[in-house]
Parts: structure tokens; sequence; C-alpha cells
């Protein structure tokens, strides 16, 4: 099924986050807005460059501090548009702002972005939710986040299957820690 796991291993770059965070569920508000920048912000890109500028765009975006970057004003967006560290494009920047705001206003309406994640496993039938569903309300919820984008930053977190193929040792581990597609 994916076919991260036939190079990702052992590579310098991949071969870390494939074997440690890709698939991984995470509950903490940084990484799931870390992982939702990078994944905006890998649109057109390969996710190569976005891990060698990871380390840029946690000291750019205050370590993905939702609030910090939900206060961010023109004065921050020029200095993240002139910051080499990170991908400079101006749609993705703001997209970075304006989510950081409804994660704030998530937070308060469902006491995390974990906890909205997880209200939005089953839809209101009770049905577990697909990727088009999934789609279809991160587009009316945050910008910037298109088919992949959602069906990757989903993939990532253990709220969609397919990060891993079931052959992979890495699985077993997700599968150990009960990833949110597992959840009946």
């Amino acid at each position: 099924m994916s076919g991260y796991c036939d190079y990702a291993p052992g590579h310098p770059l991949h071969g870390p986050y494939h074997d440690g965070e890709y698939g991984f569920p995470s509950r903490d508000e940084a990484s799931l807005f870390e992982r939702l920048v990078l994944e905006i912000n890998q649109a057109g890109l390969s996710w190569e460059t976005m891990l060698r500028k990871r380390d840029g765009f946690r000291s750019a975006y205050h370590g993905f501090d939702v609030d910090k970057v939900a206060k961010y004003g023109e004065r921050d967006r020029e200095r993240l548009l002139n910051d080499a560290g990170i991908i400079r494009n101006r749609l993705k920047v703001d997209a970075a702002i304006h989510n950081a705001k409804v994660i704030q206003q998530l937070r308060r309406e469902h006491g995390s972005f974990a906890e909205w994640l997880d209200a939005n496993v089953h839809d209101e039938s009770g049905k577990r939710r697909d990727k088009a569903a999934w789609v279809k309300l991160f587009k009316k919820t945050f910008r910037f986040t298109g088919g992949e984008i959602t069906n990757e930053f989903l993939m990532s977190l253990g709220y969609l299957p397919g990060a891993h193929r079931e052959t992979c040792p890495v699985y077993k581990r997700i599968l150990k820690l009960g990833p949110p597609w597992r959840k009946a």
C-alpha cells in the first residue's frame, strides 16, 4: 500500500520520520499544528524538502505554539515571507496564521484540536468518516486543505489508514497504539 515503506527505512531524513512519527497517533497540539503546517507547505514540493526545513519552520513559527501564531500580524507575515529557512509563500503563511486561530476556536468548543479530530472520526450517522468526508470537513474548517493535504495530515496521525503496509514492522507498532482509524 505505502511505497514509503520501501524507500524510507535507512534514509537519513525519511527513515526516522517513517519509523517513529508517520502514522503514529499524537495528542499534542503543537505536534498536530506542526504537521498541518508542514503538509500545507509541502504542496507542490517533496516531503524531503519539508523534513530538511523542519527546524527552520519550528523556529519561524515559535515551536508551533498555536496562541503565538494566532497573534501574528503584518510584521510577522513579512518576517516569514523573508525567511529562507521555510517556504516563502503568502497563501501558505496566511493559512498557517488563519488555521492557528481556527485551532483556538476548536479548543474552546471541544477542549483541544485532538478532541475535535476524535469527535469527527465518525459522521453524524455514526459511520466512520472516509477520506472524502474528512476532506469536505477540512475544507469547511481550515484554509489550504485540499484532498492530498488533508489525506496526508490525517494518515500521518493515524486518523486514516494507509501510512504503512501491513508487512512493515512499524505497522504492528502503530496497531498497538490503537490509531483512531481502527476504532469502531
